[in-house]
């Protein structure tokens, strides 16, 4: 971005609905987040605008067990604990396959946790499954030893978005568009160079090298126009938390949403 006359700080954070009330709060200015922090974020009265999406990666995320548990299957869950951020990626994922498995949301006990909290409490013990996405997930995997109950794939269809405070849109759309064309040049050099991004990515998250790779091979590289089938598809997923009563209003998606001119004016070639 340098080029660009443009100076990128790296704020890192555990999940979505973190990064989004820093950048309500003007602490970033734009990041990646899943499919519900977003909705929670607009719930709680925040004015933010998602400026892309990205492509799924259903694989990326899963539901769960220690080695050893005694849970088999999506029904054994009903009166257990179960672990996730509130308001993520992960929170979707659980309340679509308990709805698959014939379970309602009141049939488990739902523990609100970050990810590094919700880790500790799953080796503890003290939580019966835990649900989390990649780098996350792929390090349960290897360090923990646990069991993959279901994962996204077949379950979870839809990406995430990179979103940006409408003010910042607005009064710097140049800018916005060489972020995204940076951002999509990445996305499509990441499709072909997978090992180097593992390799790029495991010292700066800390994580090993292998995690780091079966992290980077489940995931779906490219970025998705904000179109009308994933604003749908969004309003799909503000309608379930609501009707759940996990937020405390109805959320129109599309009043975070541009006009098709606004977005033609920074969006890159998808």
């Amino acid at each position: 971005m340098a080029p660009e006359g443009i100076t990128v700080q790296w704020t890192e954070f555990q999940a979505g609905p973190q990064l989004l009330e820093a950048m309500n709060v003007g602490s970033i200015d734009i990041g990646p987040v899943g499919e519900s922090p977003p909705i929670f974020a607009q719930a709680a009265g925040a004015s933010l605008t998602y400026v892309v999406g990205t492509a799924a990666s259903p694989a990326g995320s899963a539901i769960l067990v220690p080695q050893n548990s005694q849970i088999q299957k999506l029904t054994d869950l009903k009166g257990k604990k179960v672990a996730f951020q509130k308001g993520s990626s992960a929170h979707l994922l659980l309340v679509q396959a308990l709805e698959k498995a014939g379970l309602k949301y009141t049939d488990i006990e739902p523990k609100y946790l970050a990810p590094a909290d919700a880790r500790a409490a799953f080796v503890k013990g003290s939580v019966d499954a835990w649900v989390i996405w990649d780098p996350f997930y792929a390090a349960a995997q290897e360090v923990t030893k646990a069991r993959v109950l279901i994962d996204g794939t077949g379950i979870n269809k839809q990406g995430g978005y990179y979103l940006m405070t409408r003010k910042f849109v607005t009064e710097n759309p140049q800018t916005v568009k060489a972020i995204l064309e940076e951002i999509q040049n990445l996305e499509e050099w990441s499709k072909q160079n997978r090992e180097e991004v593992a390799k790029t990515l495991a010292p700066v998250l800390g994580i090993d090298l292998e995690t780091m790779r079966k992290a980077t091979n489940r995931r779906t590289f490219g970025l998705v126009p904000v179109d009308e089938n994933l604003i749908n598809l969004q309003q799909g997923v503000a309608d379930t938390y609501y009707k759940l009563k996990l937020i405390p209003k109805q959320v129109n998606v599309k009043d975070a949403v541009l006009t098709k001119e606004e977005y033609a004016a920074f969006s890159p070639k998808t």
